[in-house]
């Protein structure tokens, strides 16, 4: 019987109904089965996935199990269409299960180890350009809605905000974004770009993982690029310049327009923080405040 990492336990637990974590190990078990897999290594895992090294006639690969959700039911969707262009490749798929077959990578060699930033965030934004490049399908979530809802859930949000200054701010970004919603994009967007979610690998020196497929404008997709090693941001002594650094690269690489990338980019701080304002939080974080500020400061 696989033993799951006591990590991905607690983290399950915390999210996911308890049938699911217990009947984990069962259903790894069956899908080795399933697909003649052999164990290559420890089990490893993400924030919900169980991804297991294994081989399959002789080729490395990497067995990846997680809760069929609203979070990741279009990860598989998108894998296919990309195709290992930029990303890591789906070699097999179960349906019933949501159960993916993977190539393998080097999980010991994420890109956040790289210890030059200007070079690793160089790389980041080629992925990324890969990656938007493909118009999304029809059959997966699309950023109107999800920012539709955002726009809708603000005024809400706003009154479990303790400081005035920031229910102005959250009221603001919602502004911002309700002004994109006629021309929200139509590019397969990853959702989550970002250092840890890019490996080392045999076929191409990097290649992105973990997606979180939508259809959308490619702005969106830069937040995760701008709030990565934010202590090395704040240590620059000038948060505001090190952000518009990275915002300036990922704009030029993508070939998108900056004044929409930054509404956009104020889009996701309004996500994320009304994730927060979900889970209990009265009040922004500085580091999305710090992000705001500093793509708005593009208007002036």
């Amino acid at each position: 019987m696989i033993t799951l990492p006591e990590a991905l336990v607690e983290s399950l637990r915390d999210n996911f109904p308890e049938e699911w974590l217990a009947g984990l190990p069962g259903l790894a078990e069956r899908m080795l089965g399933h697909w003649q897999l052999s164990m290559d290594g420890k089990p490893m895992h993400g924030m919900a996935s169980l991804v297991l090294p294994v081989v399959r006639d002789g080729v490395r690969a990497a067995l990846k199990l997680q809760p069929v959700d609203w979070e990741h039911e279009s990860e598989p969707v998108g894998l296919k269409i990309w195709d290992g262009d930029g990303i890591v490749r789906l070699l097999d798929h179960d349906q019933d299960t949501g159960a993916m077959l993977l190539e393998r990578l080097d999980e010991n060699r994420p890109l956040s180890t790289m210890p030059d930033d200007f070079a690793a965030t160089e790389i980041l934004a080629e992925l990324l350009a890969r990656l938007t490049k493909v118009p999304g399908p029809s059959n997966i979530r699309h950023l109107k809605d999800i920012a539709a809802e955002m726009v809708a859930d603000t005024p809400s949000a706003v009154t479990k905000l303790s400081n005035p200054d920031e229910q102005r701010l959250l009221r603001d970004w919602a502004a911002r974004v309700e002004d994109l919603l006629s021309e929200p994009g139509d590019r397969l967007l990853h959702w989550d770009l970002q250092y840890d979610n890019v490996l080392a690998a045999d076929r191409e020196p990097w290649l992105a993982i973990d997606p979180k497929p939508l259809v959308g404008d490619p702005g969106f997709d830069i937040m995760p690029a701008l709030d990565n090693r934010w202590d090395e941001m704040v240590a620059t002594g000038d948060v505001t310049k090190a952000v518009l650094k990275r915002f300036d690269l990922m704009t030029e690489a993508l070939g998108i327009d900056r004044e929409r990338a930054a509404g956009w980019t104020l889009g996701r701080a309004l996500q994320n923080s009304l994730w927060d304002v979900e889970d209990g939080e009265d009040a922004l974080q500085p580091m999305q405040i710090a992000i705001a500020e500093a793509v708005t400061s593009l208007r002036k």
